[in-house]
């Protein structure tokens, strides 16, 4: 059955809504099962340790890459259409709202995808700091938040179209990409072979990878065949948060599409992989000052992720897999703001003594 004939038997809405669920079960199962984590793989960066998070976070992302690229050279996206290149840019908010997500997601020790995935499996420290970052997105979005969103975005701007889009900046098209992409999963080859051979590691980060890469497909597909105009998206956080925030607290809600499905779907998928994996363990917070940070780091996470236009995910893997030009300055900055934060915040407590084992850093 085409995608045509099933609009014309459900509608568009209901057609996203499916779609949305079926990445979202495939991006929560294989993310929870290879522990995806942009904060981990930070961590092993900027600590010199070059192991399993940054190469699972390689594979992920070179795979949205090629993914991504493949599709376009096949004539299946468009990237062109996408609100991340087609319409104007916040500089300024990619660069400042990039430094305000690393530092978050340091503080709640996960992205915005990475604690919702760890809620399904029982962490309710997680749990609360994903309901935090969403209230925090949506009063960025339209609440008391947004006029400093909307200042901060308006200091340095960018035109929509070619300014926005790096492989045309560069003179290059999709195969440039995909050679890009290729060169990343070489990287992410060679870092895996340093920290061992992990089946669900390659299975679960390319399987996560190309998780992105089916939500621009389908989103893509849908615009395609519809007579309704339909917003081409790809696999974000922040604005389904706030969204779903939304449909549980005011009425009317917001219309179903591909949100309505994805965030549940992450959250079923996740738990399903914790069930192979036997992965499901009730944590709670251990004292009053975990609480704050979690706290503190959850705003940050929220505001950032609204002023960036997107989160780890949304922004730095795909945004960042169809070249937009801000995607990767927030990607940046999310790098750069999660070393400092560690630096700052993190590195004096492991002063040891001669005695004491060199702690090391864990996902959680």
């Amino acid at each position: 059955m085409t995608i045509a004939t099933l609009i014309e038997n459900n509608g568009e809405k209901y057609v996203l809504a499916v779609s949305g669920l079926m990445v979202g079960l495939m991006f929560g199962f294989f993310a929870q099962r290879s522990k995806f984590c942009l904060r981990a793989a930070t961590l092993e960066f900027w600590h010199r340790s070059y192991g399993e998070k940054i190469s699972v976070w390689l594979l992920t992302f070179s795979s949205a890459v090629i993914g991504v690229q493949v599709l376009i050279l096949m004539g299946h996206m468009d990237s062109a259409v996408t609100r991340q290149i087609s319409a104007t840019g916040s500089l300024s908010g990619a660069i400042l709202g990039g430094l305000l997500f690393g530092s978050g997601m340091i503080l709640t020790r996960g992205c915005a995808s990475r604690l919702l995935i760890l809620s399904a499996n029982g962490n309710l420290r997680a749990l609360l700091s994903g309901l935090i970052f969403a209230v925090t997105a949506q009063a960025s979005l339209g609440g008391v938040l947004a006029p400093w969103r909307e200042t901060i975005s308006g200091w340095w701007t960018v035109d929509g179209g070619q300014s926005r889009d790096l492989l045309a900046l560069v003179g290059l098209g999709p195969w440039g990409g995909l050679v890009f992409g290729l060169i990343w999963c070489a990287a992410a080859l060679y870092f895996s072979l340093r920290s061992g051979w992990g089946l669900w590691k390659w299975v679960g980060g390319i399987g996560t990878g190309l998780a992105v890469a089916a939500a621009w497909a389908m989103t893509y597909a849908v615009s395609k065949n519809s007579f309704e105009v339909v917003s081409v998206q790809g696999l974000t956080f922040s604005g389904p948060s706030a969204e779903w925030l939304m449909r549980v607290l005011a009425s009317p809600a917001p219309e179903i599409g591909f949100n309505f499905g994805m965030l549940p779907g992450v959250f079923l998928g996740s738990m399903v992989g914790a069930w192979v994996g036997k992965d499901f363990v009730l944590e709670g917070f251990k004292d009053g000052y975990s609480m704050r940070r979690y706290i503190a780091g959850a705003i940050l996470m929220g505001f950032g992720a609204m002023l960036a236009g997107g989160c780890a995910v949304g922004a730095g893997i795909t945004g960042g897999a169809i070249f937009a030009l801000t995607a990767w300055l927030a990607l940046a900055g999310m790098w750069v703001g999660a070393g400092i934060t560690d630096r700052l915040v993190d590195s004096p407590a492991q002063v040891v003594t001669s005695t004491q084992p060199t702690p090391t850093h864990k996902a959680p």
